[in-house]
């Protein structure tokens, strides 16, 4: 393997420390050369890695020249904790909360595990560190799937193992589930909803599924080659969650005052533009290639968002409101004459 290329295959720092380590404990005299044969890294990657042992770690490495190789001059009975720094616990206990996004998946128990074995290396008073961070922060998902982890098994293992995968699967609106072949390409968690992006082979194209209404999945003998240039950022550019259309739309909506601290500063879309305007007022401008999901966020704003452009997501959230005056209009009313005032006859009712 030429040395230009080592380096994207060198195994992490951690485990490449602890290999030079046990070399060190079972007496070998270990070289730079040596090792970097073995890790698969150029030697000056072990001389950066055996420094940082003798001068961060403290441990008491020499070089001996008669054997040509590295030793401990005395017993080094467990690998040091490695140091780290105020900021690198807090990102520790942000990746611990982060679990909560896979709370109900495979991914739990294994990313619990990997976090606990960190926390293992971490000295006492940095665990107790840790430990005062914990009630300061936290992660609440909204509305987190119910994940079937039979399901979410199989689909990570035909994603990994680019095998074809068979499931009945009901579309948004419908009753009736129906069977589907696939080719899964990715599997994603968007908005605390997880999704399998995949070739659809009746289809033959990539269409997302809610893992949600996706049932009874089972792997086939068929393997695939995925495609070498799939990328999800790229596929869902022009998205402003998951679903992808076909046209091509400026989007431009104004916030009030109120709203408008609630907007600026965040990252809502790969293509947006923010404008100041009088009086607190932001002006976002987005490019997307379908209006579904922008109907519903503007919605969910209520009167704090008006639609500048296009007019066709104006008109639907005009028809949207006279629905939803007419439906309330008629709730209100019924209720009102189903309710007595205080003499006990009903508001509607005669003498």
């Amino acid at each position: 393997m030429p040395q230009v290329e080592l380096h994207r295959y060198a195994r992490p720092a951690w485990e490449r420390m602890m290999h030079i380590h046990r070399a060190l404990q079972e007496g070998r005299y270990p070289n730079c050369h040596q090792l970097a044969r073995e890790l698969e890294v150029v030697p000056r990657t072990i001389k950066r890695d055996v420094d940082f042992m003798r001068y961060r770690l403290n441990l008491p490495i020499a070089y001996d020249a008669r054997h040509w190789g590295y030793h401990y001059t005395e017993p080094v009975k467990a690998f040091p904790d490695i140091p780290v720094t105020e900021e690198e616990v807090f990102a520790l206990l942000v990746a611990h909360k982060a679990i909560a996004h896979y709370r109900g998946t495979p991914f739990e128990p294994l990313l619990e595990t990997a976090f606990q074995k960190l926390a293992g290396r971490l000295d006492s008073q940095t665990r107790h560190t840790l430990g005062a961070l914990d009630m300061a922060l936290s992660f609440r998902p909204f509305a987190p799937d119910d994940a079937d982890l039979h399901s979410f098994e199989i689909l990570t293992r035909a994603v990994r193992e680019h095998r074809e995968v068979r499931f009945w699967y009901r579309n948004l609106g419908t009753r009736q589930p129906r069977q589907r072949r696939v080719r899964p390409y990715h599997l994603a968690c968007i908005e605390n909803h997880w999704y399998l992006f995949a070739f659809d082979v009746a289809r033959q194209d990539i269409r997302t599924f809610a893992l949600g209404r996706l049932r009874q999945p089972e792997l086939t003998g068929r393997r695939f080659a995925p495609p070498k240039r799939f990328n999800l950022d790229e596929y869902l550019r022009g998205s402003l969650a998951v679903f992808r259309g076909q046209a091509d739309y400026e989007v431009v909506l104004d916030f009030d005052a109120w709203a408008g601290d609630l907007v600026r500063g965040r990252r809502w879309h790969a293509t947006q533009e923010m404008i100041e305007l009088p009086g607190g007022e932001v002006r976002l401008r987005l490019r997307l290639n379908s209006l579904e999901e922008a109907e519903r966020w503007v919605l969910s704003w209520g009167t704090h968002a008006t639609v500048v452009r296009p007019r066709a997501l104006a008109r639907r959230l005009r028809d949207i409101a006279q629905e939803l005056s007419q439906r309330y209009r008629e709730l209100l009313e019924a209720a009102v004459t189903a309710t007595p005032d205080r003499s006990g006859v009903g508001a509607g009712g005669g003498g």
